[in-house]
């Protein structure tokens, strides 16, 4: 079960916040507490000690600080600066450099997509449909969380995480 866990729950949330941006425009709360939880559960269970738990949580409240400051002058969303904080608590200072290093370069390929599709004619079959309508929009923003789902899922592998989802499958 425990491998399962490792192998799934991170990256199905970062999938789903991914797809959730690029339909909605939003990333619930849902999915950042959920992160926030199955890293204090899964953390538990793979025996991490306080001293490293501790050190993930203040990459988390890290993240959190200057992410919300971006929000404040408007450079994001709050989804996506909450998503990133709950990210980083799993990514800890090991890996969190790495996957915004990675979400910036997503994030600028994104936009140059964007930016192109904004300044085409939306397909006349396509403008019944709103969330893909919606992205043809100007005055809409990029769903970054599209970029913070990816770069999670591409940086995961290489985490501790997937280590002892390694160490558990050599066991049976």
């Amino acid at each position: 079960m425990l491998q399962t866990a490792l192998l799934l729950f991170f990256p199905f949330l970062m999938i789903y916040s991914a797809f959730s941006d690029l339909v909605s425009m939003t990333i619930s709360n849902k999915v950042s507490m959920a992160l926030m939880a199955g890293f204090v559960i899964v953390s538990y269970w793979v025996g991490m000690d306080l001293v490293t738990f501790g050190w993930h949580w203040a990459m988390f409240g890290l993240v959190l600080l200057v992410s919300f400051a971006l929000f404040a002058i408007g450079a994001i969303g709050g989804g996506d600066a909450k998503l990133a904080a709950s990210t980083a608590l799993w990514l800890g200072w090991e890996h969190t450099l790495s996957y915004f290093i990675l979400a910036s370069l997503i994030g600028a390929l994104l936009t140059l997509i964007m930016l192109r599709l904004r300044g085409s004619i939306i397909p006349e079959r396509v403008e019944r449909v709103d969330w893909i309508a919606r992205l043809y929009r100007a005055d809409k923003g990029i769903p970054y969380g599209i970029a913070l789902g990816i770069a999670a899922v591409l940086v995961y592998p290489d985490t501790g995480w997937m280590e002892h989802a390694y160490q558990l499958a050599s066991l049976r």
